[in-house]
């Protein structure tokens, strides 16, 4: 896929705006073999500065593991993005076009109770309802290890919030 077809896809998607308060996230990763081997639930706190998204996301594992990582996300021209957070291996590059966002980086991962370099391929798209599915292919030497996928809900805004006119 190329991540400009989707130019003319809406709801239009922006990090900045989508992630901006409170989001959580539902999620599973399957390996190659389409064996499910996780599941989880992430809490997303986001932060717009106005230059820079920060993401802090509070991973629940159904196996009672917990982890967080925390994301700094700047947009790099009209439709780019690029980020940094702690266990990302240099910089995660990304790109908008319509309802659209396509993300890689590369990361040290937890499997077999050691540390593997792996590259993410995640795929995100924004549908009408304000849902938010996430497909992230993970790979290794070019070989795929498995697949996330992950779907993502606003929180509503509180009832006192409302605008009246």
């Amino acid at each position: 896929m190329n991540v400009k077809d989707f130019a003319d896809g809406t709801p239009h998607f922006r990090l900045e705006t989508y992630f901006a308060g409170h989001t959580r996230a539902w999620g599973m990763f399957e390996d190659r073999f389409g064996t499910l081997r996780r599941q989880f639930v992430v809490d997303i706190d986001g932060a717009w500065s106005g230059t820079d998204l920060i993401l802090d996301e509070r991973f629940r594992y159904t196996d009672g593991e917990t982890d967080r990582r925390v994301w700094t996300i700047r947009p790099d021209g009209p439709n780019g993005y690029v980020g940094r957070a702690g266990d990302v291996l240099g910089e995660a590059r990304g790109a908008a076009y319509g309802n659209v966002l396509n993300w890689t980086y590369r990361m040290n991962l937890a499997i077999g109770g050691r540390e593997v370099e792996v590259r993410f391929d995640d795929w995100m798209f924004l549908s009408e309802d304000g849902v938010l599915l996430n497909r992230a292919t993970v790979t290794k030497f070019g070989i795929e290890l498995g697949t996330a996928t992950i779907f993502f809900q606003k929180d509503p805004p509180p009832a006192n919030d409302a605008t009246v006119d």
